[in-house]
C-alpha cells in the first residue's frame, strides 16, 4: 500500500541515527538552498527563513523536546568536503560533537559525500569553524569517528553565581565549540541518573540563567554569533570504568543523552588549564546512560590572548531509520508543538 500526498504538501527526507543515545536527524532533501559565503551567514539566514521547517522537524508530532538534527550542505572553504548546520528545540547550534560523529557515519555510508578509504578524512565547515574528522572504517561501514574540534579554552574559572533554589553555586565556564557552565554535582546535591531527569533539567536551566545574568561572554576571535551560553554541564563520578560523567542541559531544557562532544572538549580545556590533563592524554567520559566518548588533547594553541587546546573526540553512531516527512499546509499544527 502506498500513500500519494497532494502536490502542495511539503516533503522532507531524512536519515536518522543515534550517537551514544543522542538522536540526530540528518536532513537529506526537501529544504531550499541556504545562501551565504560562510556557515555563520547561512546560520543567520536559516534563523530568519527556516523557522517553520525547523520547528516541524524537531518538535512534536514529528520530533520531541529533546530532538536534534543537522542540515548537510556544500562547504564554504575550497578544501572542504561538506558544510553543516545543527538544529534543536530552540534554534541552531554553533557546533555539535555528536552531530559530527553522526554526520560522518550517515554521510559516508549513505554516499552524501565521498572519502578515500586509504585516508578517510572529512573536512567539515561548521558555524564555529573547521572540523577535521576521520571515519574509522570496517569495510564500507563506519565503525567509529574521531574529530579534531575547534580551539577550546577555559573562559571563567571558579565563577560563583546566585541560583534561586541553590544559593551560591561555583562553576567553570569553558568553550568547546559553544560556551558551557560546568558544575560539580557534589556542590548541588544532584544525582546524575535517569530517574533525576526532571530535576537535572530544572537546575540546569536555573544555573544557565544565573550565569547569563552574571557575565558577558565574548569569544576572543570576535565572532559575535558565538557569544552566548549554550547550556549547563553537570560533572560527577562515573558509574562504570570511565573518568567521570557528563550530563548536559542545553538550548530550551534539552538533555543530551550522549556525553556531549563539545562538552567533553570544554572539559579537556578545563582540566588542561588546571594542570590535570596533558597533551596526548585521553580520558573517557560517560553520559547519563553510561555511554561514552573519549577525549584527548591533540595539541595546544592560542585563541586571542588565551591559552587553548585542540581536543580530539571519538565516539560511534548507529542508523535508526530513513524517513519521508509530510507537511500538510492545512494542518493547524504544521509548525510543531513544544511541551516540556
Amino acid at each position: 500500500m502506498s500513500f500519494d500526498a497532494p502536490p502542495d504538501w511539503t516533503r522532507i527526507t531524512t536519515i536518522d541515527a543515534h550517537i551514544a543515545g543522542e538522536p540526530l536527524r540528518v536532513i537529506t532533501g526537501g529544504l531550499p538552498e541556504i545562501p551565504g559565503d560562510t556557515i555563520l551567514a547561512r546560520r543567520r539566514w536559516a534563523q530568519e527563513n527556516l523557522e517553520p521547517l525547523r520547528r516541524a522537524l524537531m518538535l512534536e508530532p514529528r520530533g520531541h523536546a529533546d530532538m536534534y538534527g543537522c542540515i548537510p550542505m556544500p562547504p564554504t572553504e575550497p578544501d572542504g568536503d561538506v558544510g553543516v548546520l545543527f538544529l534543536h528545540n530552540e534554534g541552531y547550534s554553533t557546533m555539535c560533537g555528536h552531530g559530527i560523529i553522526g554526520l560522518v557515519k550517515v554521510g559516508v555510508e549513505a554516499g552524501l559525500f565521498e572519502v578515500d578509504p586509504a585516508d578517510p578524512v572529512v573536512r567539515i565547515d561548521t558555524p564555529a569553524g573547521r572540523i577535521t574528522a576521520t571515519a574509522h572504517l570496517d569495510g564500507d561501514r563506519v565503525n567509529h569517528v574521531s574529530f579534531e574540534n575547534v580551539p577550546s579554552f577555559l573562559s571563567h574559572r571558579d565563577l560563583v553565581v546566585e541560583v534561586p533554589e541553590l544559593g551560591e553555586v561555583r562553576c567553570d565556564v569553558a568553550y568547546g565549540g559553544a560556551f558551557y557552565a560546568y558544575v560539580e554535582v557534589s556542590a548541588v546535591d544532584l544525582e546524575l541518573v535517569p530517574s533525576a531527569f526532571a530535576r537535572i533539567v530544572t537546575l540546569g536551566r536555573q544555573i544557565k540563567h544565573a550565569v547569563q545574568d552574571a557575565i558577558d561572554l565574548v569569544h576572543p576571535e570576535g565572532e559575535e554569533d558565538l557569544n552566548f551560553l549554550y547550556g549547563t554541564i553537570f560533572v560527577g563520578p562515573a558509574e562504570g570504568a570511565a573518568h567521570s560523567r557528563n550530563v548536559c542541559v542545553f538550548a530550551e531544557g534539552e538533555v543530551d543523552r550522549s556525553p556531549t562532544g563539545t562538552g567533553v572538549s570544554g572539559r579537556a580545556a578545563v582540566h588542561h588549564a588546571r594542570g590535570e590533563l596533558s597533551v596526548g592524554e585521553t580520558i573517557t567520559i560517560e553520559s547519563l546512560l553510561g555511554t561514552t566518548f573519549d577525549v584527548e588533547i591533540a595539541r595546544t594553541c592560542e585563541v586571542g590572548d588565551l591559552g587553548a587546546v585542540i581536543p580530539r573526540v571519538t565516539g560511534s553512531a548507529h542508523v535508526t531509520g530513513r524517513h519521508e516527512f509530510l507537511i500538510d499546509p492545512a494542518d493547524p499544527l504544521k509548525e510543531g508543538l513544544f511541551l516540556r
